[in-house]
């Protein structure tokens, strides 16, 4: 079958590389892609929000099956914009219906659909404009930390961990009054904070039943050590060692199951991924938020310790066999180290250019992955984002899969070229 996958980042380069070793795989069109993503099939230059565009390719290149990257189509409902046209009807779409897409557009929706189906989350408040007074004397009387969150899609920049009141305050008005994220912060949620360790869970589900794909554990901030700012990001571990076969199940009976049993109870169309961001404490799990999509980068090490055909899964999804599918998972130690620009997660420069790649040794333990690149008019590769390669390695532990990816990272350069040399560092007597 001939396949549109929209998105231009590292979880779509990884994406691509795992559906075209499909056979049920003919053609592969990326839109936009990057320069990795050239490599499996073809770029196309249409927005990942322009589905007019999208249609048309779509109708002329015989698409069979839609394979949706990034949350924001999604939230901006594709789906609902492909199943609602004569022509596109057909097409497998892999993505939820727009209003299904609010679990993640919508901080607001998800906490209410989590407490209407007894799933564990964060005691929370909401507040926007009208009530804004209010919110000051709640966040003023609230235990620390306090966690402040933009209800709509913030670009992975929404959530603020306060350690003081004033600073709270000052957070809440910069969101609701100054409009720091535009209409997603419109509304804020105030949640209590959580003290654990975070995991994340992948399923894919047709809304009935599900399959569990996978689960990682990614590294969000800049500096080594877990210091410094948030990031989209800096690399990820899998399969996690704390997730042991008894808090899987605890996953699956208190979450997975009570949130697909919610969709198909509420009669949300669900035809896609579902990233459920976990806390464990002590050893319970409770919901931080859901995606409806994959993450990134936890794609990049979930997808290559997944050994079934990712394309057959899909089509399953859609005839309604999904819970026939044998899901096989390589028991190896995957890491995924993210290198960024100079400045990321704040300004950084575009168009650097990338040397040392053609120089890579890639084996059979490691692939990299694109993320932030692109081939300039000159015919060279330079840098397109904040967060530009990835580089997944296979090991028989955490720390040689790491180590693996790092002397991989070692023989690439570009200016203000950054990496964390110290992802799966608390898994390192575990390993």
């Amino acid at each position: 079958m001939n396949i549109l996958l929209l998105g231009s980042g590292g979880r779509e380069h990884a994406l691509a590389w795992k559906m075209v070793k499909s056979h049920h795989c003919d053609q592969l069109f990326i839109a936009p892609g990057n320069a990795g993503t050239a490599q499996f099939g073809t770029n196309i230059s249409i927005g990942i929000n322009d589905f007019e565009a999208q249609k048309k390719f779509c109708i002329k290149n015989k698409i069979h099956m839609l394979v949706v990257g990034p949350e924001e189509p999604l939230v901006n409902g594709v789906y609902d914009f492909f199943k609602n046209d004569e022509t596109l009807k057909n097409i497998i779409v892999v993505g939820p219906s727009k209003e299904a897409a609010q679990l993640e557009g919508s901080k607001s929706f998800s906490k209410k659909f989590m407490q209407r189906h007894n799933i564990p989350t964060a005691g929370y408040a909401e507040f926007t404009k009208e009530n804004f007074e209010e919110g000051k004397k709640y966040l003023l009387q609230h235990s620390l930390p306090i966690v402040l969150k933009a209800d709509g899609l913030a670009a992975g920049k929404g959530v603020v961990i306060c350690t003081d009141h004033n600073k709270a305050l000052q957070v809440f008005e910069e969101m609701i009054i100054n409009k720091q994220f535009g209409d997603a912060s419109s509304k804020v949620v105030v949640e209590e904070f959580l003290e654990g360790i975070e995991v994340s869970v992948f399923i894919l589900t047709d809304g009935k039943d599900y399959q569990i794909i996978g689960h990682a554990k990614d590294y969000k901030r800049i500096g080594e050590g877990d210091t410094g700012p948030n990031t989209g990001g800096m690399g990820c571990v899998s399969p996690v060692p704390f997730v042991s076969d008894i808090f899987m199940q605890k996953v699956e009976e208190r979450i997975i199951k009570p949130t697909v049993a919610g969709l198909q109870k509420e009669n949300l169309i669900y035809n896609g991924f579902i990233f459920f961001g976990l806390i464990k404490i002590n050893d319970d799990p409770f919901v931080i938020e859901y995606n409806c999509r994959m993450g990134d980068p936890e794609t990049e090490v979930v997808i290559p310790r997944l050994q079934t055909d990712m394309v057959a899964m899909f089509a399953a999804m859609d005839n309604g066999t999904l819970i026939d599918v044998n899901i096989y998972t390589d028991e190896k130690k995957y890491a995924t180290v993210v290198a960024v620009s100079g400045g990321y997660p704040g300004d950084y420069k575009k168009n650097v250019q990338i040397n040392g790649f053609p120089d890579v040794q890639v084996n059979n333990s490691s692939i990299v992955f694109h993320a932030g690149t692109k081939i300039n008019e000159e015919g060279n590769l330079v840098t397109n984002g904040g967060r530009v390669l990835t580089v997944t390695s296979v090991a028989e532990t955490i720390t040689d899969a790491a180590k693996k990816s790092i002397k991989i990272l070692e023989q690439i350069h570009f200016d203000g070229m950054y990496y964390r040399k110290d992802i799966g560092y608390e898994f390192e007597e575990e390993s």
